[in-house]
């Protein structure tokens, strides 16, 4: 790995060196699918800078880390970069003062890879309304988290009032295995849902995205409950004319399922690193209309 330090520089300056050190470790720049921009702070840094690194081995990028700091410094933009590190890809931290921190697309926007798409990732606070972002603008995917917010429910709840396609929330990423397992349950006709709920630890909002979808799909109330956790641990599907559907996850490894007729059945169901959302996240590039359509319907009925 080879990393290089610059001090109140220029974004053309850190385009050359990237240049100079792909051709001094014989891997010139080509290759890489995507630009990925994470808008953190500095405590966050070094786990966003990680995952997103990981995600890169499956996806080579060129990740742009913003790091806003003291606003009321002069002008200063300070560069780490980093290339080869244990992916094809290049990392670049940059540590924006003064206004800078409210101009971060001009510095971004010259490091863009030409002809690739851009994802936005934020990690920590995001905007209200991404794609109306000054950097969200540049991409054509954002990616937030519920979760790190204050109050992850609300922030969840809020998201149908900004959502433009190309948005995306890793409360919902989280959901994969969790939708996967749960319709590959209904292959065989084993009834019609006519209620349900889904338990979760407090204030989880994988599991209100989680019952909204649930509920456009069937047709039918689904609640949230609470239980002790971690995350979600049990979905319970009431049938018509009689019995339950359960997926109920004890550890964060294995779950099982319960269907009317049948034994149960233990199913791998492990709560995933971030990393492993991140990657999943890049492989889709489009609009994610099942998102929308469970954001939609969970402005439309709000969980209790």
């Amino acid at each position: 790995m080879t990393s290089f330090n610059l001090t109140e520089t220029t974004a053309s300056k850190i385009s050359s060196t990237l240049t100079r050190l792909r051709h001094q470790m014989g891997a010139p720049a080509v290759g890489m699918v995507l630009t990925l921009v994470v808008v953190c702070d500095e405590a966050g840094q070094y786990d966003a800078v990680r995952a997103a690194t990981d995600a890169a081995r499956e996806h080579p990028s060129r990740i742009l880390v913003v790091i806003a700091r003291d606003p009321a410094e002069p002008n200063r933009l300070d560069a780490e970069l980093r290339v080869g590190e244990s992916s094809p890809g290049e990392v670049v931290l940059l540590r924006l003062y003064g206004e800078l921190t409210q101009h971060a697309e001009s510095v971004i926007s010259p490091l863009l890879l030409t002809d690739t798409p851009v994802v936005v990732w934020w990690p920590n606070f995001c905007p209200e309304v991404p794609a109306k972002d000054k950097v969200g603008q540049l991409a054509g995917r954002r990616i937030t988290d519920a979760a790190a917010s204050p109050d992850p429910v609300r922030a969840i709840a809020g998201r149908c009032a900004g959502y433009v396609p190309g948005d995306t929330d890793l409360a919902w990423t989280r959901l994969t295995t969790w939708r996967s397992l749960l319709a590959a349950a209904f292959d065989q006709p084993i009834g019609r849902v006519t209620a349900g709920v889904v338990e979760a630890s407090p204030g989880h909002p994988s599991a209100v995205l989680l019952s909204a979808w649930l509920s456009q799909r069937f047709g039918a109330p689904i609640g949230v409950g609470e239980s002790s956790g971690p995350g979600i641990t049990a979905v319970r599907l009431s049938l018509e004319p009689g019995g339950e559907l359960t997926l109920t996850r004890s550890d964060a490894r294995l779950a099982t399922l319960s269907r009317p007729g049948q034994p149960d059945r233990r199913v791998a169901l492990a709560r995933r690193p971030t990393a492993d959302l991140i990657a999943e996240e890049l492989r889709r590039l489009d609009p994610d209309e099942t998102y929308a359509d469970a954001l939609h319907h969970l402005s439309k009925q709000p969980p209790a």
